[in-house]
């Protein structure tokens, strides 16, 4: 017989899916000579007219595998989180999600199952295998460097890696629709998405324009740029931005919908900031990937007891959740992820957002249009006129808006907003200083929540380490912990692209209200007073939430010092 036990259950798996008859069967089974896999594969296709995908699921069956369509994969930033990229390559692999525990990997080779123990041994999770096509696995890493090679190809005719810059016509970099400046734009914002990039900074410097990167919240330097291409790049993304080209006096503010300028699957928006510069108009924008889902509370960075206080504080049926902290901080994902617990067909839940960053299923979001006169005050007064049961403000930025906030809270609402304040503590005073009455805040509050993002150290490549000294005198003082922590390597791995830190977690400040507390407000008490009386009352203070975190090996010593100070 000229097949081999699994080309044969290959050739009777098709006949089951009546893909092949009785007949034909018999035929193939009957070939003379040896029928390798390759060979049966173009014998099935050539003269049977079986499919790719059907042949896929009839090998997936004789291996009792399931088949995985992987052309359909989109690889994003956080596809090679848990498993290295050069690992995939070389084992021709590819994580293609998760479920609870479980990892799903398509694999090309149904007969590999060393490389699933491999996987389990370095993320620590169960693998479930999936039969893909090894021309489409080997095809979605190319597509992983296509971005980086497309972008090469327009700085070179841009000019910049071979100092050719005065071979291009000046009319050609003037011009925000010429061809190099269209394709410039295009391939920074999908090398930055590509990247896990938050914000794209662009730059003019007194001879060239600087191009950086926001990743897990530190600036990296992309490439330079000759300062003769600044106006038309800035103009090319003015035009994206539906922004006015002409006036470079004025700061502006604008919203790109990426998918209407590329033929790639990025559905991804970009808040678009301009301010005039002393060397020229600069620009930032930041990403808001629409694929990205919210995440669950748990894997925000809560501590145990922190997240159990934080889930009984959103299921209050009135009063004011304030999340605190700089921009950036994730106070936006940690909102969202509250409103997603709560969210359910009884309540009600409407939310005033500039802008909308994510899409909630069941959940009605507006987005501010100031020019028109839409603020966050104008849509709390119509929000108290449809009945809602959850509020959710963007943000608390002048007295109209907070009064309208407090009176919400007071009147049988649940509402949810954002303050820029250092500390939990120091909302009271923010809000004291809009010309909020102290004993109005003090009926109002729930809660309030200061938070910071600080980088995870790269679980592949950190090294254990011994406080000693100051670190020993820190960690003792704010959470009386004397035993091992972790550093990162600086060297890095091909995990964390040698930077010895993958990915960010939150720490969070809680401030509970507590009848002291009210009594605190309304007096009028200091700022420091308060803490310490929240501090009484079990709050963490953010510095002993990032030392926790170190203890618990998330992070190192330095990155907490660096996210926020040691408490006086």
């Amino acid at each position: 017989m000229a097949l081999g036990k699994v080309q044969q259950q290959i050739v009777a798996k098709l006949e089951e899916m009546n893909r092949l008859s009785a007949e034909q069967q018999e035929a193939i089974l009957a070939t003379p000579g040896d029928l390798t896999g390759e060979a049966l594969d173009k014998l099935l296709q050539e003269e049977y007219k079986i499919s790719d995908f059907q042949l896929l699921v009839a090998k997936a069956r004789a291996h009792n595998l399931t088949p995985y369509n992987v052309q359909r994969y989109q690889i994003g930033p956080s596809t090679f989180e848990r498993i290295p990229q050069e690992f995939c390559q070389q084992n021709l692999v590819l994580p293609v999600g998760q479920v609870g525990n479980y990892l799903l990997v398509a694999s090309a080779n149904p007969f590999e199952v060393s490389v699933s123990s491999k996987i389990q041994e370095m993320t620590g999770k169960k693998v479930v295998r999936l039969l893909g096509r090894e021309r489409d696995i080997r095809d979605r890493f190319s597509k992983t460097q296509q971005v980086e090679v497309q972008f090469t190809d327009v700085v070179e005719k841009i000019g910049i890696e071979f100092g050719a810059a005065e071979d291009l016509k000046e009319e050609d970099l003037a011009n925000e629709e010429s061809g190099p400046i269209i394709e410039l734009a295009n391939r920074i914002i999908e090398d930055a998405y590509f990247s896990g990039t938050s914000d794209i900074h662009i730059e003019p410097w007194e001879k060239e324009l600087v191009v950086r990167y926001r990743i897990d919240g530190v600036c990296q330097e992309k490439l330079r740029l000759p300062i003769k291409v600044a106006g038309a790049l800035v103009a090319r993304l003015k035009i994206m931005s539906n922004l006015d080209i002409a006036e470079r006096r004025l700061p502006q503010d604008g919203r790109i919908i990426f998918k209407q300028f590329t033929k790639k699957s990025i559905d991804i928006d970009l808040r678009v900031s301009t301010s005039p510069l002393n060397h020229g108009e600069g620009m930032v924008l930041r990403i808001l990937d629409k694929q990205k889902s919210t995440l669950p509370l748990q894997m925000l960075g809560f501590t145990e007891g922190n997240l159990s206080i934080y889930r009984k504080v959103i299921r209050q049926p009135y009063g004011m959740i304030l999340h605190c902290g700089p921009t950036g901080s994730g106070k936006s994902m940690t909102l969202y992820s509250a409103l997603n617990e709560i969210s359910s067909p009884e309540v009600v839940i409407r939310t005033a957002e500039d802008p909308i960053e994510y899409t909630l299923a069941g959940i009605n979001q507006m987005q501010m249009h100031r020019q028109i006169g839409l603020t966050f005050a104008a849509a709390l007064r119509a929000f108290l006129r449809q009945d809602p049961d959850i509020i959710l403000v963007g943000e608390i930025r002048d007295r109209e808006t907070a009064e309208i906030a407090v009176e919400a809270a007071l009147t049988g609402h649940l509402l949810l907003s954002t303050l820029h304040t250092n500390d939990a503590p120091s909302a009271v005073a923010r809000l004291t200083d809009m010309g909020i009455e102290p004993f109005m805040i003090s009926s109002s509050l729930l809660c309030i929540c200061a938070q910071r993002l600080m980088r995870r150290v790269c679980k592949n490549c950190k090294q254990p380490l011994e406080p000693q000294g100051r670190e020993k005198e820190l960690l003792e003082k704010a959470i009386g912990w004397s035993g091992q922590i972790f550093k990162h390597n600086p060297k890095g791995c091909v995990r964390c692209n040698h930077t010895g830190y993958k990915g960010r977690v939150g720490i969070h400040e809680l401030m509970v209200i507590s009848e002291e507390l009210v009594e605190g407000v309304n007096k009028g008490l200091e700022t420091s007073e308060l803490k310490r009386i929240a501090m009484r009352h079990g709050m963490k203070t953010l510095h002993q939430d990032s030392m926790i975190k170190v203890k618990d090996g998330v992070s190192t010593f330095e990155e907490a010092l660096a996210t926020v100070p040691p408490d006086l």
